[in-house]
């Protein structure tokens, strides 16, 4: 089993970009209005890629560079500890993911207030995602050296590969109706328990598609670990840098045969999320570390030192707004439109909806923050 000795136990620059990704996610989760979004702010339509794209990737991504920082402790403490740690972490925020499917546990029909039937609750989703990616990044990193951590990595993503494009039943193997991780997830689970937003029952979180995004965890525990023990940040981000354009280079040209997807979360996605991850810390190392340029850096510590509950109550919080009626308008829509939509066009409109309620989350994180609260599964 490899061992590494951290510099530290905590690294700005990571805290900044888990901060940056938390916020980023609420400003693309709750727009004023859907039909009113900016080109960036919107996930490509299937194949292709947006800024969007790369917020959940990075998501996972930073959840591995915690993992870099815990991982001594962990394995000091021995396998049974281990074990049962991550897999109650795992658990919880899988369960967690299920309730903020499900709540608030009503939903309008016909002007009247009706329990949502538990039958359709979605069982995939973006929590779930990160529980499942969790536990067996954790498992990978803690029981294989470094070295195979990236054999299995790689394979996981050259497998996936292979039984996306030898296994799927449509012509198209990549196609919304063609690919297996469809497929897998129908011959799972009732279609009424999958997301309906691509018009067919299909989860952009489902089972087979966490495959490869579980190297998204990995890649990101490598890259904390990568950093802790290179002193010299200068040379480190220089470093990560070149490793993080050579890894865009590869992705754009297996794109060429395995198309960058966020929806069915292809190998190539993966590696191109990671290589621009890295130019991301790459860039934080060069201002935070180097030059020393920090003090905008607390607004996004904010946000990266209570990441699962913000994110949580972001989604809550938006629901029951939607849920609260007032002459059959929803308060978010009347808030949107009462307060943006009156002096501000469609789009700018909708932009500024979802700043403003980014920020009022920023609140509650900074009043957390200032009263030493850190929420933790």
């Amino acid at each position: 089993m490899e061992h590494f000795k951290p510099v530290q136990t905590r690294y700005l620059s990571l805290d900044v970009l888990r901060g940056l990704t938390v916020c980023l996610m609420i400003v693309v989760n709750t727009p004023g209005s859907w039909s009113h979004i900016y080109a960036p702010f919107k996930h490509a339509d299937w194949h292709g890629f947006t800024v969007t794209d790369l917020v959940f990737p990075t998501f996972l991504f930073v959840v591995g560079n915690a993992l870099s920082f815990g991982m001594q402790k962990l394995k000091a403490a021995g396998d049974s500890v281990f074990l049962k740690k991550v897999f109650k972490r795992a658990i919880l925020i899988f369960l967690i993911g299920l309730m903020l499917n499900y709540f608030p546990f009503i939903k309008w029909e016909e002007n009247n207030l009706v329990a949502k039937n538990i039958l359709e609750l979605r069982v995939w989703g973006v929590l779930q995602r990160i529980a499942v990616c969790y536990l067996f990044g954790a498992l990978i990193v803690y029981y294989f050296s470094r070295v195979y951590v990236i054999v299995v990595s790689v394979g996981l993503l050259l497998f996936y590969w292979f039984i996306l494009s030898n296994f799927s039943i449509g012509a198209d193997p990549y196609s919304l109706e063609g690919n297996l991780v469809t497929q897998v997830d129908l011959w799972l689970l009732p279609a009424q328990n999958l997301y309906k937003g691509f018009g067919i029952p299909f989860d952009p979180e489902g089972l087979l598609s966490t495959l490869p995004a579980i190297v998204n965890v990995t890649f990101g525990f490598l890259a904390g670990v990568f950093i802790q023990e290179n002193t010299n940040k200068g040379k480190a981000a220089f470093k990560l840098l070149f490793i993080g354009l050579a890894l865009l280079a590869v992705a754009l040209l297996w794109a060429t045969v395995f198309p960058i997807n966020k929806p069915i979360w292809t190998s190539s996605y993966v590696l191109y999320t990671v290589g621009w991850d890295l130019l991301l810390i790459a860039a934080l190392m060069y201002v935070i570390e180097v030059i020393h340029i920090k003090k905008w850096t607390y607004f996004f510590e904010v946000f990266g030192r209570n990441p699962l509950f913000i994110f949580v109550l972001s989604g809550a919080l938006i629901k029951l707004l939607s849920l609260i009626r007032f002459n059959d308008t929803s308060l978010n829509k009347l808030v949107y439109e009462q307060l943006f939509t009156t002096w501000l066009s469609d789009k700018n409109a909708s932009l500024a909806f979802a700043l403003t309620y980014m920020l009022i989350l920023w609140l509650i994180g900074f009043m957390l923050d200032k009263r030493k609260i850190y929420v933790k599964v």
